[in-house]
């Protein structure tokens, strides 16, 4: 991905010109990364990838979840997400809330997002089909890249935005051990630059990703239990991409496990319940990519609130 390298490019005018001619060339990419940002840890907290994920385990979820991306990079991505969802009493129809801020340079892009689910029982597991929708502010203050800021450059554009609704669906089938879900979390290809604020090179789309996710516990002990589950990415007019995992369980108090990204990282992660209600999870992805030079790493912090709405005990296994 070329953007990835463009925060390593700070230190003459010249080269900051071409920096925001490339990243007009590839906005796609850009907001790409933006608006479609993974977290590391979404095996416990699906809604972040799956609609239809909202009021799974008939549980109240609202989660905060704070990702630094590359650490030690100037202008590395920095996101910021609250992720909320609910079921009914009948529990048939799941709702939830979306809203993320994410940072890259010098751009910015706000999104709200509301969900609703509607599940099926089914002999043996559950099947739910999701919707989602609400809109994305993308905005870029290029004026942050001029070296001397009593000087402009006629090259350089102030500011852009625009405002990109979209809508995402996915469908989502469980039982108590295992899962499997499909979805598009946002299907329209918007434009990324308003060509009102741009003339030249303002063709950039975001392209549609479709993500098929599965995972299932296997016991080992009384006390422990294994949970392999896979992502896999297929985007328009880019390469198949797909995650790893593997994690332990000790009863459902305590995760620790690791995570393969293709060409992009390493993760190690844990989850770990702090009270009946509260659980804190954290990530470290090391990149494997040409990165690993020019960065630290990634965290990732994750403190999610959950509240049983049944009688029974619910399972934490996703």
């Amino acid at each position: 991905m070329w953007y990835r390298v463009l925060f390593v490019i700070r230190n003459s005018s010249l080269l900051r010109f071409f920096l925001v001619l490339i990243i007009e060339i590839f906005s796609a990419n850009l907001a790409f990364g933006q608006q479609r940002q993974f977290f590391s840890q979404y095996m416990f907290n699906g809604l972040t990838i799956n609609p239809a994920y909202a009021g799974n385990q008939k549980m109240l979820s609202a989660a905060l979840i704070y990702r630094k991306q590359w650490v030690r990079m100037d202008g590395s991505p920095n996101t910021q997400t609250f992720a909320f969802h609910n079921a009914t009493k009948k529990k048939k129809i799941g709702y939830g809330l979306l809203v993320s801020r994410d940072e890259i340079g010098v751009h910015r892009d706000l999104s709200v997002y509301g969900v609703y689910s509607y599940k099926i029982k089914l002999k043996k597991g559950t099947l739910a089909m999701g919707l989602q929708g609400g809109f994305n502010y993308l905005s870029s203050n290029y004026y942050l890249l001029h070296t001397d800021p009593d000087v402009s450059d006629p090259m350089i554009p102030s500011r852009t935005s625009v405002l990109n609704p979209n809508v995402g669906m996915g469908l989502f089938y469980s039982t108590k051990t295992a899962y499997i879900g499909l979805s598009v979390p946002f299907f329209i290809n918007n434009k990324t630059i308003n060509k009102k604020d741009i003339d030249a090179i303002s063709q950039g789309t975001e392209e549609r990703i479709y993500l098929l996710t599965a995972g299932k516990v296997f016991p080992l002990t009384e006390s422990l239990s294994f949970k392999p589950s896979t992502l896999i990415r297929i985007q328009d007019e880019a390469p198949l991409g797909f995650d790893l995992n593997g994690n332990v369980m000790y009863y459902e108090l305590l995760t620790v496990g690791v995570s393969y990204r293709t060409g992009r990282s390493l993760i190690l992660l844990t989850e770990l319940g702090l009270t009946e209600n509260f659980r804190l999870g954290y990530s470290f992805d090391y990149a494997v990519s040409g990165l690993h030079s020019y960065n630290r790493g990634s965290h990732e912090i994750m403190l999610n609130y959950r509240i049983n709405l049944t009688p029974q005990k619910c399972h934490t296994y996703f």
